[in-house]
This record gives C-alpha cells, sequence and structure tokens, in this order.
C-alpha cells in the first residue's frame, strides 16, 4: 500500500535534471542541453515539455511591473523508459527568439547613446531574467518531475 502511494506521489520516482552550458549566445537563437532522468523504480515517461523564458522586470516599489515572456519552447510525446538505478541522458536543441526592448535597441545601434540607455535602464530598475523549465509527465503519477535553472545570455 505505501509502496503504491509513493510511486503515485513521484518519490522514489523519476527524478529530472537539466544539463546546461553556462552561457548562451543569444544571436544563435538555440540553446542545446540534456536532460538527466533517474529513478529508483522502471518508470516511462511519456511527455516532456522544455521552455525559455524571459522575466523582465522595471520600476521599483509599488511602480514595479513584471512580465514574461515565453521566448521558445518544444513538447516531445515520445516514449523514455528509465531503468531503475541507471541514468537516462537525453540531448535537446531549443530553438528561441531573442526580443530586445526599445531602450536596447537605442543601446545596441548607436554608440553615443549606449551610456545614455544604460543609465536610463539603471534609473528604471529594467532586469531581464532567463531561466529553462522542463517538466516531465510520468506513467501513473500524479506529481510530474521538474527542473529549472537560470541562464546567462551573453
Amino acid at each position: 500500500m505505501l509502496g503504491k502511494v509513493k510511486q503515485w506521489l513521484g518519490i522514489e520516482g523519476v527524478k529530472l535534471e537539466l544539463i546546461l552550458p553556462e552561457e548562451v549566445d543569444k544571436s544563435s537563437g538555440l540553446l542545446r542541453g540534456q536532460l538527466r532522468f533517474q529513478s529508483m523504480q522502471a518508470q516511462t515517461v511519456t511527455r516532456i515539455k522544455v521552455a525559455l523564458i524571459e522575466r523582465y522586470s522595471r520600476g521599483k516599489g509599488e511602480d514595479k511591473l513584471i512580465d514574461e515572456y515565453e521566448m521558445g519552447s518544444f513538447t516531445s510525446d515520445q516514449q523514455i523508459e528509465v531503468p531503475a538505478n541507471e541514468v537516462v541522458e537525453l540531448d535537446f536543441s531549443l530553438p528561441f527568439t531573442y526580443y530586445q526592448s526599445e531602450i536596447d535597441e537605442i543601446e545596441v545601434q548607436n554608440l553615443l547613446f549606449k551610456g545614455l540607455a544604460k543609465v536610463a535602464k539603471r534609473l528604471r530598475n529594467v532586469r531581464s531574467e532567463y531561466r529553462l523549465e522542463a517538466e516531465a509527465r510520468v506513467k501513473g503519477v500524479a506529481l510530474n518531475p521538474f527542473d529549472k535553472k537560470i541562464l546567462y545570455l551573453k
């Protein structure tokens, strides 16, 4: 009985880990990495979803605004067998689109305005953070394994 509850909750089940490069070139539009699966029991992954998300924040205090944009994602319905006490690694390539704000465009286009654009961004407390999220659906499990990592786009 306890074993079935553990399996249904995903305890001792499939663990998902993202293996990523330390830096990603934003102009390339492609992120390569690996998904690492391991489990204490043999299980089947039925679906994988991976998404690259930008968290764009600006403002301070009560005037702070935060938006999130999906820069790219993919879903795979490929079934992956994860044997007990073994590691299964899956390579992936995620195409993405890098969006620039108006102030970023001004900063890149004109050397004279580069300093002004940086000051304006600092004054408005503009910041973008990038993260990669992965979730796997496992057969017979209610709580799906997931992982997320912060990325540095250069």
